[in-house]
C-alpha cells in the first residue's frame, strides 16, 4: 500500500463531526431577551489538523480556548455568504474571549460528569464587550491564552494553503456567518457552541 493511499483529506476524517450553536442576547437591566438563534455551523479543514496535533503530542499546550466574534462576513447583511470549510480566521474580528464554561453532554442532552463525544463551550460578552454589528464567529485554538494576542493565518496567507505550519498561528476550528446582530453596550451576549464527534 502506498503512503498516498494512507492519507485522508481532513474533511473525510471529520465527516461525522458537526457543530451547532445557541446565541442569546439579553438586556442587562431588565433581563429581557433581545435576540435568540440556534443554527448549525461549519467545521473547518484545519480542525482536522488540530485534532492530529492533539492526538500526536500529549505535551502540547494547544487546545480549544476561545470564541471570536467579528463583523466581516461577506455577502448580504441579512443573508451573508455560507461559511466555507477552508476558512482560517474571521474576516474582521473585533473581540475574542475565553470560555466561561465547558460541559460534556449525554445523548439525551443532559450534563455528563464524564467525557462524552458531545461537548458544549459557553462564552458571555458583557457590557462594553463585542459591541457592534456582528455577523461572523468561530471557535479558536489561539497561539496565546491572552485574548489580546492574536496571530491569524489569514493576514499572512489569505489563500488556503495546507502546507503552512499551523503551530505558528491561531487555528480556527469552527466558523459561522449569520445575519447581522447588533450588540449594544447594554446587553449580555451568551453563546453556547456544541461540538458532536
Amino acid at each position: 500500500m502506498s503512503s498516498q493511499s494512507l492519507y485522508m483529506e481532513p474533511q473525510r476524517v471529520l465527516s461525522s463531526a458537526k457543530g451547532s450553536f445557541i446565541i442569546e442576547m439579553k438586556d442587562i437591566d431588565t433581563g429581557e431577551t433581545l435576540y435568540k438563534l440556534e443554527k448549525d455551523n461549519v467545521i473547518t479543514l484545519d480542525a482536522g489538523v488540530l485534532a492530529a496535533i492533539l492526538f500526536a503530542n500529549r505535551n502540547t499546550t494547544r487546545g480549544l480556548y476561545m470564541l471570536a466574534v467579528g463583523t466581516g462576513a461577506t455577502g448580504d447583511l441579512l443573508a451573508p455568504d455560507a461559511p466555507d470549510p477552508r476558512q482560517r480566521g474571521l474576516n474582521a474580528e473585533i473581540a475574542r474571549k475565553a470560555f466561561s464554561g465547558v460541559q460534556y453532554r449525554k445523548a439525551d442532552g443532559t450534563v455528563s460528569p464524564n467525557p462524552t463525544n458531545v461537548v458544549d463551550f459557553t462564552t458571555s460578552f458583557g457590557s462594553g464587550e463585542a459591541v457592534g454589528p456582528l455577523n461572523e464567529m468561530g471557535l479558536v485554538s489561539p497561539i496565546s491564552e491572552n485574548p489580546l494576542v492574536t496571530n491569524p493565518i489569514g493576514a499572512v496567507f489569505p489563500t488556503y494553503n495546507p502546507e503552512v505550519d499551523l503551530l505558528e498561528f491561531d487555528i480556527l476550528v469552527n466558523y459561522l456567518t449569520f445575519g447581522v446582530i447588533t450588540k449594544p453596550a447594554t446587553a449580555i451576549l451568551t453563546i453556547t457552541w456544541r461540538l458532536t464527534f
